[in-house]
């Protein structure tokens, strides 16, 4: 099996565009309020300034589930954490 490579030297600008079309569905489940925009998410990517791996590492270290934040959230208001 032999598997392209998305890394950005192995492709063009026209093939990084065609490659997020390819992962982004039409209906993405984005509304145009939910904050993010994942074409403007993959910018970098397909101007060649960043490799996917690294945005998507960059998303997930700044992405919290609701209970990591309940978790962060100050309880009594004197620093402590609920757990």
């Amino acid at each position: 099996m032999n598997t392209k490579s998305f890394l950005i030297k192995d492709t063009t600008k026209e093939e990084r565009i065609a490659l997020i079309k390819e992962w982004i569905p039409d209906d993405d489940g984005c509304s145009d309020n939910c904050g993010i925009s994942l074409w403007d998410m993959y910018d970098a990517y397909i101007k060649g300034e960043k490799e996917i791996s690294q945005i998507n590492m960059e998303f997930r270290a700044s992405y919290y589930t609701e209970g990591e934040l309940e978790e962060k959230a100050p309880g009594c208001g004197q620093g402590y954490t609920r757990r």
